[in-house]
């Protein structure tokens, strides 16, 4: 599987790569903090037969930055744009801050989704891990470029795959420093949707993690599921947190079966 650098078409106001049908309902892939839409390649592919479109992240790739301060809502309002110009509502799938921004798109603009696959998201963290975050994105706004090697470490695990960690260690050293530091201090500000956002929720969700995820925990996921009145919560045994990558083919399979019963199709 290639990591190299894809095409780009802009839409929305986002530099987005594309791929299946040109028409059709919309899947839309929202990739973390610091990387960019080729962190999608695993599904890409493997998505074929739907209306794929991955977006670079404002401020990541080639995606312009946000004006003003950054919240989550600027983010998902920056994917609402997108959103309204592909002409019907998307399945939307977010990994880590992306799961962030589609769990508030999901929860603010319910007429433009149709459901919404949270990976590897956050909820509740503890007051260690939430210091921990916190303390990572003043570093980045110090101006100091980033080390990626005790990020890649907690995204892998255990897990050797020598090409993916390069892949994501080239996204992280080449990322715009602004962007990457406005997308990590809301990442640490925030906490995961209320549940009252969760219990409101009025499309399917799924949410999925890896076991081995020290801070996108199962019990986050599972917790998340049990407060969503369509939830569902599956757990990749012996991923990390990079399980887009890593353990493609389990994702994808939870995936494709998501997306085909948010389009009504027979699962």
């Amino acid at each position: 599987m290639s990591w190299e650098d894809r095409p780009r078409s802009e839409l929305g106001g986002l530099a987005c790569i594309t791929a299946g049908p040109v028409s059709g309902t919309p899947v839309l892939l929202l990739h973390g903090v610091g990387l960019r839409a080729e962190a999608w390649g695993g599904q890409l592919n493997a998505f074929a037969r739907y209306r794929v479109i991955v977006p670079d992240m404002p401020g990541h790739g080639e995606s312009a930055a946000l004006e003003g301060e950054p919240t989550l809502s600027r983010y998902s309002d920056r994917l609402a744009s997108l959103a309204e110009t592909l002409g019907s509502p998307a399945v939307v799938i977010g990994h880590s801050m992306g799961a962030l921004v589609a769990l508030d798109f999901a929860s603010r603009f319910p007429d433009r989704c149709l459901g919404v696959a949270a990976v590897s998201a956050i909820f509740r963290r503890s007051a260690g891990a939430a210091a921990s975050v916190r303390q990572r994105a003043a570093a980045l706004l110090s101006g100091n470029g980033p080390d990626p090697t005790p990020t890649l470490a907690r995204w892998f695990g255990a897990e050797d795959n020598p090409a993916m960690v390069e892949a994501c260690d080239r996204w992280l050293r080449g990322a715009n420093l602004s962007g990457y530091g406005a997308a990590y201090t809301v990442f640490a500000a925030e906490d995961g949707p209320s549940d009252a956002a969760l219990a409101a929720l009025g499309c399917p969700a799924l949410f999925l993690t890896g076991a081995a995820d020290p801070n996108s925990t199962p019990a986050m996921t599972k917790a998340m599921a049990a407060l969503t009145p369509d939830g569902v919560a599956e757990v990749i045994p012996g991923a990390a947190h990079m399980v887009p990558m890593t353990h493609a083919a389990a994702v994808n399979a939870a995936l494709l079966s998501f997306i085909d019963r948010c389009m009504g199709a027979p699962t």
